[in-house]
């Protein structure tokens, strides 16, 4: 038995966390921040005239993992610093890459970052393979769909050694239609204000090319890719940008040893989101627990015991190749 066998379908939900919407919510609001991890800040410029923020682990020998962070995440998403911690702990050196206008300085251009954005990934990778060392890259959710799709349409070309994909919207109309119910409006809702806030902080000070008053009346994620996104970026609307850019139809052409991780319970969403066996190529794994909520897999015998199952099963897999 190999060691990716051994911790294969070992995740164990914290009791005292019921329910998927406390395995989502805890990190964000109650896990203990992480200190003492010496980071370096790398800008890089692109050739649009735009820039892209990367967070480095201090230099090393060993491997590089990128890590892509989910919608307006950042360094500040405990996920993320969790996952560099988890990489550095391994004596390799994470960076974690910024999505345009997520690094705490709005981006220059009016195009902003979306689920099928894999231009600026790719940029970033032909910076990173400069260093001469062996690469990897996690992705989380809407950056797990990022990663994956990239994965297929580089196919046998792809440089990395290894990629893991957390939670991920493989299914894009699915996923925006899950949390339109139940509690998970609450995160709909929530992601629809911080999206808007931020159109109307950056075409404060750029020209604005839609009419800002649209922004009041957007509800769902769905009505703002619908309104925003998908005009910002080329598409017709929301369905063409849904349909250009979910990953499900990308994984049968990666040719990268891939692991999918996912909770059946993740409110944000259905289990027909999830790819059939047929969908995959043979270099893909998908890994599907019981529980887990939301890039959450939060395990522990008690609140003050908790730990964080993804930050031991990521490296496990990436150590196999890397």
């Amino acid at each position: 038995m190999n060691e990716n066998e051994k911790y294969k379908d070992c995740f164990k939900p914290a009791w005292w966390l019921p329910g998927a919407h406390l395995q989502t919510l805890w990190p964000t609001f109650c896990r203990r921040k992480i200190k003492n991890i010496p980071l370096q800040r790398e800008r890089i410029e692109l050739a649009d005239g735009d820039f892209i923020d990367l967070n480095w682990t201090e230099e090393n020998n060993g491997p590089i993992v990128l890590i892509l962070h989910g919608l307006e995440g950042s360094l500040s998403s405990p996920y993320a610093k969790g996952m560099l911690y988890a990489m550095r702990a391994r004596g390799w050196r994470g960076v974690l890459m910024h999505f345009r206008g997520c690094s705490g300085e709005m981006n220059r251009s009016v195009r902003s970052y979306h689920s099928g954005e894999t231009e600026d990934l790719a940029n970033i990778i032909e910076v990173l393979m400069k260093h001469n060392k062996p690469l990897a890259a996690v992705g989380f959710s809407l950056g797990g769909n990022v990663l994956l799709k990239w994965l297929g349409e580089s196919g046998k070309n792809n440089p990395l050694q290894a990629a893991v994909a957390i939670s991920v919207p493989f299914d894009l109309s699915k996923a925006v239609m899950r949390i339109q119910k139940g509690f998970s409006r609450v995160y709909d809702q929530h992601f629809v204000r911080m999206l808007c806030k931020k159109m109307r902080n950056k075409f404060a000070v750029l020209p604005a090319p839609i009419e800002l008053s649209v922004l009041e009346e957007l509800r769902t994620l769905r009505d703002f890719d619908d309104k925003i996104t998908a005009p910002l970026h080329g598409f017709l609307n929301a369905d063409d940008y849904y349909h250009k850019c979910s990953s499900r139809q990308f994984l049968k052409n990666i040719s990268v040893p891939t692991l999918l991780l996912q909770a059946k319970d993740d409110p944000f969403m259905t289990e027909d989101l999830l790819p059939h066996p047929f969908e995959l190529s043979s270099d893909v794994t998908l890994e599907l627990t019981e529980q887990g909520g939301h890039v959450g897999f939060v395990s522990g015998s008690m609140p003050w015991r908790a730990t964080y199952w993804l930050e031991k099963r990521v490296p496990q897999f990436l150590k196999e190749y890397l």
